[in-house]
């Protein structure tokens, strides 16, 4: 079984400060080759849920836009957004 492609992309912060690794909304990572990039705290919330998605399972979905989910930080409050990637249709 392939595993699906899985972006996390921040795309919101509710927060008084700003995200101390430097997270900007906007920016988005690829899990498979990114993750590194991505705050620790936003990724320890994000794995459980990414398990989920690349082993078949489904997530409430927020009107077609993906899942969403807050990194832990109190004073930032990070949004993230989940999605699957579709793989682009094989040439004919």
């Amino acid at each position: 079984m392939k595993k699906p492609k899985i972006r996390i992309t921040l795309v919101d912060q509710k927060g008084t400060m700003g995200c101390h690794r430097g997270h900007r909304i906007g920016d988005s990572y690829d899990f498979d080759t990114q993750r590194g990039e991505l705050c620790p705290m936003a990724m320890h919330v994000a794995f459980p849920y990414v398990d989920i998605l690349r082993y078949g399972g489904t997530l409430p979905d927020r009107a077609g836009e993906g899942f969403t989910f807050c990194c832990p930080d109190v004073d930032v409050i990070n949004v993230f957004r989940l999605t699957v990637e579709e793989d682009p249709a094989p040439e004919a």
